[in-house]
């Protein structure tokens, strides 16, 4: 059973119809991002680029200034999703490397996007969020991230404000989907339990049994994302650099537990790595009561709807 991204449905606005282009399009997100752009479009219209070269997928990157404003100008894009990054867990490595993908990379599209008038999604994350965040993290708190990748996501946002164009984001929770590997985030675990729990009964986790964090089916995130983007920019409000956005929030144990409904016999032991700490210093859930009321978002996927879909897809 493969569940298909449903297209919500359009606003009408006064905007050119053009092309659009996805920077990062073999990422977790790009990867059906990009599929169902293309539903909604049509396949000719939608641009997908990445570092990496694939069926159907131009080579961009960017940080290559001149390549992405001939791009642009020359293909007429007027919608840019600029997915191209360094997760959390990969950017701590190397932090100078995720600050100049993540920062300098989105400066290079936030030009060529104003340039070309062109409007742009650029995705922020709960890891916006430091150890100082409440516990259920508001939409508006100080921003005090302790990893690379949170600041530089902090920077995205704030660059939103100020760039001078129709930009937009969302803080993504942890993200599971079933087509396309996790990235290099600290939330991967709750992608590999599923590979590993199928494969061979079996998961170590590099995070505590009691680890909660939020969560989003990707199916969700997808239709969040071409939903306000969809939304007309003068009834959004500040929050507009990254809205929070919830999922469902949950432990391990309770994923765990969520996952021996269908495979009785699977086990989980834990040994945390440098990544429970970042997980640490995350808010367990996310109060998105800003997003539901400027654009109407709602969640569709709790956690054991999430633990059906990925056992079915992965089995299929």
């Amino acid at each position: 059973m493969n569940h298909q991204v449903s297209s919500p449905m359009s606003v009408t606005m006064d905007r050119p119809s053009g092309r659009v282009l996805v920077t990062g399009a073999l990422g977790q997100i790009g990867t059906e991002l990009v599929e169902a752009l293309r539903q909604k479009h049509g396949h000719e219209a939608v641009i997908a680029t990445d570092i990496r070269k694939a069926e159907g997928c131009q080579i961009l990157d960017v940080m290559n200034k001149k390549e992405i404003h001939k791009l642009v100008t020359e293909q007429e894009i007027t919608e840019i999703y600029h997915l191209a990054a360094l997760l959390s867990a990969t950017g701590e490595k190397n932090p100078e490397l995720c600050w100049d993908i993540n920062v300098i990379g989105l400066e290079n599209v936030i030009a060529a996007a104003k340039k070309n008038n062109a409007r742009l999604f650029s995705p922020s994350s709960i890891a916006v969020f430091g150890p100082d965040c409440p516990n259920i993290a508001p939409q508006i708190t100080p921003l005090n991230p302790s990893t690379v990748y949170g600041r530089t996501k902090v920077v995205g946002e704030q660059l939103a404000m100020t760039s001078g164009i129709d930009m937009r984001g969302i803080r993504y929770p942890g993200l599971i989907s079933y087509k396309a590997p996790a990235g290099g985030g600290t939330t991967d675990y709750a992608v590999e339990i599923f590979h590993h729990a199928l494969k061979n009964g079996y998961y170590e986790c590099f995070v505590r049994e009691d680890t909660k964090l939020p969560m989003m089916y990707m199916d969700d995130a997808i239709r969040a994302t071409i939903e306000l983007m969809d939304f007309p920019l003068e009834k959004l409000s500040e929050s507009r650099g990254g809205y929070n956005i919830s999922g469902c929030s949950f432990t391990v144990g309770e994923l765990v537990k969520s996952i021996q409904r269908h495979l009785p016999d699977f086990i989980c032991t834990y040994n945390p790595d440098i990544r429970q700490t970042y997980a640490d210093s995350w808010p367990d859930e996310i109060e998105d009561d800003i997003a539901k009321k400027e654009w109407g978002w709602s969640p569709r996927f709790d956690l054991d709807r999430i633990v059906d879909e990925m056992i079915i897809n992965l089995e299929n």
